[in-house]
C-alpha cells in the first residue's frame, strides 16, 4: 500500500477542500463535469448493478454525477450528495441535486441507501477504511458500493512514474487491485472489479513536462479539451479507436482507473 505519511492536518480535517472550493467552479470544469459523455462508464456500470433506489454520491463535488443519474433515469432513483466544500454543493443545489454539507463519518443519516457511491474520492480521504465502515453502515442489506479510484498498476504509471500528473499531495491513498479489495473487509464482498478509462493526451503532457506539477487550472483544460473531442462527430473514428485501446488496456488491467463494486454482507 502506497500512502502519504504523515497527512497534512489540513487534507486530514478536510479544511482544504472549503478552502479549494471556488476552483471545482471555473466554467470549463462545469461544463465538463456536466456534459453527457462525462460520467457514461460510471452510469453502465451503476445501472448495472442498481437499477433503482436510493443513491448517496460521497465527496459528490458540483453533483454531476446525481444530476446525470436523474437526468438520463428520471423515475428510477431518490438521490442525495455529500461533501465538505460549501461552494461546489451550492450549485448541486442549484441544479436541482439535494445535498448534505458536513463530516461524512458523523453525519446521522434518516435513512439507509441502496447504493453508495465514492466517485475518485477513496484517494483523498485519510482513513478510506473508516468511510467503508460508515457506508456499509447506511447502506440496506444487500446494498451495493461503488468506488473509482487511480490504478497504481496503469501503464500511465508505468510509463511515468512520479512524472504522473495524479501523484499529487491532495492524494493520500494510492492503489492497485489487490489494496482496494483488502480495503473492503468483512462488511462486503466483491462482486465486480473493472479497469477503465486511457487518455494519451496526458501521457503524452507529463512526458514532455518532465515531472513540473500540473496546475488545477491545466487539468480541467485538458479535461474540457477530451470532452469535446468525445462529442464531436468528426472524432468518432478516433474515439472508436481509442475505446479499442482501452478495451485492451482493461483486460490486461493497466488502464487508468480500477472501479470496485461491493455488496453489503
Amino acid at each position: 500500500m502506497i500512502y502519504m505519511n504523515p497527512v497534512p492536518a489540513e487534507m486530514a480535517a478536510g479544511f482544504f477542500y472549503e478552502r479549494a472550493g471556488q476552483e471545482y467552479l471555473s466554467a470549463e470544469k462545469l461544463e465538463s463535469d456536466y456534459s453527457e459523455v462525462r460520467f457514461e462508464r460510471e452510469l453502465r456500470l451503476f445501472r448495472k448493478f442498481c437499477p433503482h433506489g436510493s443513491v448517496l454520491d460521497v465527496g459528490c463535488s458540483s453533483g454531476g454525477f446525481l444530476y446525470q443519474l436523474k437526468k438520463c433515469f428520471p423515475n428510477d432513483y431518490k438521490i442525495c450528495g455529500t461533501d465538505v466544500s460549501s461552494a461546489p454543493l451550492e450549485h448541486a443545489e442549484i441544479m436541482g441535486v439535494p445535498v448534505i454539507k458536513g463530516n461524512f463519518l458523523s453525519h446521522s443519516f434518516a435513512e439507509k441507501f441502496d447504493a453508495v457511491s465514492f466517485w475518485a474520492v477513496m484517494e483523498h480521504l485519510s482513513e478510506p477504511k473508516l468511510f467503508l465502515k460508515k457506508a456499509a453502515e447506511i447502506l440496506k442489506s444487500g446494498g451495493s458500493c461503488f468506488i473509482l479510484v487511480p490504478n497504481m498498476n496503469s501503464l500511465a504509471i508505468k510509463l511515468l512514474g512520479a512524472k504522473y500528473r495524479y501523484i499529487l499531495a491532495e492524494h493520500l491513498n494510492y492503489f492497485t487491485p489487490e489494496t482496494l479489495q483488502r480495503l473492503a473487509g468483512p462488511e462486503y464482498k466483491t462482486v465486480e472489479i473493472e479497469f477503465t478509462h486511457f487518455n494519451p493526451l496526458v501521457i503524452w503532457q507529463d512526458f514532455r513536462s518532465g515531472g513540473r506539477e500540473v496546475s488545477r487550472s491545466e487539468r480541467t483544460k485538458l479535461l474540457k479539451k477530451t470532452t469535446g473531442y468525445k462529442q464531436n462527430p468528426i472524432f468518432m473514428p478516433a474515439k472508436l479507436a481509442l475505446a479499442g485501446v482501452e478495451a485492451i488496456l482493461s483486460r490486461l488491467k493497466l488502464a487508468d482507473n480500477i472501479v470496485i463494486v461491493l455488496q453489503k454482507v
